[in-house]
């Protein structure tokens, strides 16, 4: 769980504060930096929530921390998309879709994006002639 001290160093946080946050003991959190002990589904959960990343993240089962990143290589160099995921994907609203969406193939999520975006567009239009 080497993946927790990059994350708690990353932070400038110390053992004990997470820890604390986990309602757990600072050797409790030594012992998952030095491999010696693991995380329960729990713990992972709380320690993923904590850092903002996915719990493939936390366990080495993918290099992408958070599922916006992913979203964000699918949308490639579009520009357009590129302008609009930047907006939306800090909407509390979006975040459990973005979830969803994350591990389908790139080209479904642009597409998924384009939809959302024409939405978001079809909107704007018809507040702006109310």
């Amino acid at each position: 769980m080497n993946r927790i001290k990059k994350l708690r160093q990353e932070k400038g946080v110390y053992q004990a504060d997470l820890a604390k946050y986990l309602g757990l003991k600072q050797q409790t959190i030594s012992a998952y930096e030095n491999g010696t002990n693991e995380p329960d589904l729990k713990t992972l959960n709380k320690i993923a929530k904590y850092y903002d990343v996915s719990i493939d993240y936390l366990i080495g089962r993918s290099n992408v921390r958070d599922p916006a990143d992913k979203i964000a290589q699918a949308i490639g160099d579009e520009q357009d998309l590129k302008r609009f995921w930047e907006e939306v994907k800090k909407r509390r609203e979006l975040k459990l879709l973005f979830k969803q969406i994350k591990d389908l193939p790139p080209d479904h999520i642009k597409r998924i994006i384009r939809i959302i975006k024409a939405i978001e567009d079809e909107d704007a239009n018809v507040n702006k002639t109310i």
